[in-house]
């Protein structure tokens, strides 16, 4: 059993070892976990059962995020008792911040067994068994990816719902964002491949994609084709999914091909994230954002005549190094106008490699004030735009685990516009259900539907779900070694008579 990935018991016998993925950061990071539990799964890893300890724990790290270092280094700090008394056990880290941190962090912290990058999400399990069989650090990182993630096996964490890249990287040029330096250049699928993941999601009884790139409305660039993603939009529409949402488009590359895609497709849901960054032309010629406040604005007007219900989210950075109270009564202003749904809203924070890291900073009292500001004032909109829905019908996809409000009276699903429902807890109906009901009371956040249901559809995936299971999809050899597949525990043996 040389080689396999086995865990010996007290009795002597083995078990195949389990792991643990700890996901930070963005929906690609969550797409990228989903490919490491499959690589992981194909290798005769299991995933650890609850309340216990795995033998290998992935951290899949985020640069993005404020004090995301802090916080990988205090959580690897809090695993090294957990590893002193647990033989065998190993500790891999990937992600961005591995591929910034690079040796780095084998010398913060020693016992981490493997660092891997974004480039060579598919080398981990010969990187966990090369690090077991020589008892030493393993730290490989690529600058060029090596094989596309989604070309991966995956174990999906939803039987419902499921992310699907469609690019990777970005040829964009923020002076504020880390992002290109550690995903590298846009490096798009072609069109069949993503295809064939989605109709294989389908199969499987998938209801809901997520199409994920860094700048998803410049997909086909690296092809050739332009309206690529506007095409792309419209096949996915063909293959039986029922909702389709994307993330996140450029306001640069957004067009009206996309927009008419959009409204003539019926599995596109009626939801927009549209990053603002900013709503002052200076900031943003600053941050290189290669658009104005008034484009902008301009296409929030045309989407919102070809989808009126749309409901569109956006992110906002407060205290650019640049900003000035005029510059910020500019984004004030132009959030107004814009009648978001949502925001994610942030305080400016510098990621050391980035153009704008060298800027002096604005004051933190300044900024936290500013920020105070905008968070009323979106707060308010958002709340708004909550009231609204009552009294509306409304297409629930039940969820699970998604609302903090979840419990033996009340469940949880999202509208196809993306907003957060409560409902009352029905008997039959299964995360992954469809169901119809009336928007009765609003909060600043959520929705609530108190009232009988209008009609309960029972899914496939509400079966997988009820069955405790989730799709998988099959990968692709990477034409490297691979670990194998452990042989089973023997059963217990009966006792002698």
């Amino acid at each position: 059993m040389e080689g396999l990935p086995l865990t010996p018991t007290l009795d002597g016998m083995t078990t195949a070892r389990t792991y643990e993925v700890r996901t930070y950061g963005c929906q690609m990071n969550v797409h990228d976990s989903e490919r490491i539990s499959g690589l992981l799964d194909g290798a005769g890893y299991v995933p650890v059962q609850p309340d216990s300890t795995p033998d290998v724990v992935v951290f899949n790290t985020c640069a993005v995020r404020e004090n995301a270092d802090n916080r990988l280094y205090g959580n690897l700090g809090h695993l090294k008792p957990v590893k002193d008394r647990t033989p065998g056990m190993q500790i891999a880290v990937g992600g961005c911040l591995a591929q910034k941190d690079q040796g780095l962090i084998t010398t913060k912290a020693p016992w981490v067994d493997v660092v891997f990058g974004t480039h060579n999400v598919g080398a981990l399990p010969v990187l966990l068994e090369r690090a077991r069989v020589e008892q030493q650090s393993q730290v490989e990182l690529l600058e060029a990816l090596e094989v596309f993630p989604s070309t991966l096996p995956a174990r999906r964490e939803s039987s419902y719902s499921a992310w699907v890249s469609i690019s990777v990287g970005c040829d964009n040029t923020c002076t504020f964002c880390i992002v290109p330096a550690l995903r590298g250049k846009e490096q798009d699928r072609r069109p069949g491949d993503v295809l064939r993941e989605v109709e294989m999601l389908v199969a499987q009884g998938v209801l809901e994609v997520t199409l994920l790139g860094q700048n998803v409305n410049s997909y086909g660039r690296s092809f050739g084709d332009r309206d690529a993603f506007g095409k792309l939009l419209r096949a996915v529409g063909q293959t039986g999914l029922e909702r389709i949402r994307f993330t996140s488009p450029h306001p640069r590359d957004f067009t009206d091909d996309v927009i008419e895609a959009m409204a003539q497709t019926p599995a596109v849901c009626p939801s927009l994230h549209m990053p603002l960054q900013s709503g002052s032309d200076a900031v943003l010629k600053a941050m290189r954002r290669s658009y104005r406040s008034e484009r902008f604005l301009g296409i929030l007007d045309r989407v919102r005549a070809a989808i009126p219900d749309a409901a569109i989210t956006t992110d906002i950075i407060v205290g650019f190094p640049t900003e000035t109270e005029a510059d910020f009564a500019e984004t004030l202003r132009v959030v107004e106008a814009s009648r978001f749904a949502g925001a994610f809203t942030f305080q400016y924070s510098p990621r050391p490699g980035t153009p704008a890291a060298d800027l002096p900073p604005l004051a933190k009292d300044v900024v936290q004030e500013r920020y105070e500001r905008l968070v009323v004032l979106q707060e308010r909109m958002t709340y708004d735009g909550m009231l609204a829905q009552v009294g509306r019908a409304a297409e629930v996809l039940v969820s699970q685990g998604e609302g903090r409000k979840d419990g033996p009276n009340t469940m949880t699903g999202r509208a196809r516009d993306n907003r957060l429902v409560h409902l009352p807890r029905v008997d039959g109906v299964r995360p992954g259900d469809v169901v119809e009901t009336v928007v009765t009371g609003a909060a600043p956040h959520y929705l609530r539907a108190e009232g009988p249901l209008l009609s309960h559809r029972r899914t496939l995936a509400g079966d997988a779900a009820e069955a405790g299971r989730t799709p998988t999809t099959p990968g692709v050899s990477l034409g490297m070694p691979t670990v194998g597949v452990p042989m089973q525990a023997p059963a217990e043996v009966p006792a002698c008579r």
